[in-house]
């Protein structure tokens, strides 16, 4: 497996766990506030990730990261937890196969800010794939 196609493997699994994150979630939250929720699985993350980082001897001191990375990584952290919170609110209020798809729309505006911000060019078959996901979206999120 080279390294080309290796991340197809990583993503797919991604994709894999995030299916089961939006039936779990819509479990978990039955009768709780979905900020306390959001809480509870971040500290759940908190320890597993610690623990796989520290098992597979991965741990190094983050302090000596360069202030770039505590940026960038820290926008990200506070953009992840701003879109879990908003998440979790959406599966309280609707279905999960309904919100689990339209929190994809966030594969549209990777490409869009991808795009402007990294100077990644998708070829006109990608982003009429990207289209076709902004579409589907919209089909199931409104309703004739």
């Amino acid at each position: 497996m080279t390294t080309t196609t290796t991340w197809f493997y990583w993503a797919m699994l991604s994709a894999v766990f995030a299916a089961f994150t939006a039936i779990f979630a819509k479990l978990g939250i039955q009768g709780i506030d979905s900020d306390l929720a959001t809480l509870v699985r971040t500290a759940i993350i908190i320890v597993v990730l610690a623990a796989f980082v520290w098992f597979t001897g991965k741990w190094s001191n983050p302090f000596t990261l360069p202030a770039k990375t505590w940026l960038f990584l820290g926008l990200s952290g506070l953009a992840t937890g701003a879109s879990w919170v908003c998440y979790f609110r959406a599966l309280q209020m609707g279905d999960a196969a309904k919100v689990a798809p339209v929190d994809k729309f966030s594969l549209v505006l990777v490409a869009v800010f991808a795009f402007t911000f990294l100077g990644e060019r998708p070829t006109t078959r990608e982003w009429v794939g990207i289209l076709m996901v902004a579409s589907g979206v919209l089909t199931i999120a409104f309703k004739r």
